[in-house]
């Protein structure tokens, strides 16, 4: 290793004591950007982006969480007979009045919907599953065109409720 070095150590001996400071301090400069950019650089871009991270995942688990106390909540109920049941879902079905159509197929539960909003579709499923204990197993739903409002949706929705 040391025949290696020795062309070296002669070069850099060749050299005027000029050069020579001008070549340290561009060998610190180059030194100092490494340190710069493999080693600090990163670790303070990770501290800096771990605190909203950190709050983005704990809001995140909080609402998993929820999630899977509701879950728990949900199956601590009892069951209801499926005529129960099925008023219940015939109830909140009649809030939307001619825009959602109820019918029984044998087991199942088709719910006929035109011009629902996203907003009606969504109270209407909380107060189907909480209500009548009812699962979807389909949905079918498209935007529809037409006067009846921005956003509005028409499509099917096939139900289980209990008993079934």
């Amino acid at each position: 290793m040391n025949a290696a070095l020795q062309p070296l150590l002669s070069a850099w001996r060749a050299r005027d004591a000029r050069e020579q400071r001008l070549v340290l301090l561009a060998a610190w400069v180059l030194g100092l950007y490494l340190l710069w950019s493999l080693a600090l650089q990163p670790a303070l871009r990770t501290l800096r982006d771990a605190p909203p991270r950190l709050d983005t995942l704990q809001a995140e688990l909080q609402r998993m969480q929820d999630q899977a106390v509701e879950a728990q909540q949900l199956r601590a109920i009892a069951p209801l007979p499926r005529t129960q049941a099925l008023a219940a879902l015939r109830a909140a079905t009649a809030r939307l009045g001619e825009r959602a159509r109820l019918t029984e197929q044998g087991e199942r539960i088709v719910l006929t919907l035109s011009g629902v909003s996203g907003d009606e579709l969504r109270d209407l499923l909380a107060e189907a599953r909480v209500g009548a204990r009812a699962r979807a197993l389909e949905l079918r739903l498209a935007l529809q065109a037409g006067g009846s409002g921005a956003g509005a949706l028409a499509g099917t929705l096939v139900l289980s409720v209990p008993g079934a």
